[in-house]
């Protein structure tokens, strides 16, 4: 399996209750029909506790795949900004595209003891 990560960050101005209500209800559905070749689409949002500084990214989106050459192909798609044109247009009412970034992982796990 090949997993990619995307940090993302909202768009200023946009209440995080907002961000993550809007993600979940409006851009995972549009998104879902962009996603036949994917196994997995998790989102993991960041908590923030009162008083902590603004973190860089609000959410840690994860994508699997079975085929690395769809994951290369979704990394050049994003590098060259090539998304769908809906796909876009929702991200811009969404997230600060600038701050995006995309990282293909490899993940190693220990067993802890108990």
């Amino acid at each position: 399996m090949h997993k990619v990560l995307l940090f993302m960050k909202r768009r200023e101005g946009l209440s995080f209750n907002a961000f993550r209500a809007y993600y979940e209800i409006r851009h995972v559905p549009l998104c879902m029909t962009y996603m036949g070749d994917a196994k997995r689409y998790q989102r993991r949002y960041i908590e923030r506790r009162r008083g902590e500084p603004e973190p860089e990214f609000d959410v840690i989106t994860e994508l699997w795949f079975e085929d690395r050459k769809l994951v290369d192909g979704l990394l050049k798609t994003l590098r060259k900004d090539d998304l769908p044109a809906d796909v876009i247009a929702d991200e811009e009412k969404l997230f600060d595209r600038s701050k995006t970034r995309a990282f293909v992982v490899t993940e190693a796990e220990t067993a802890l003891p108990g």
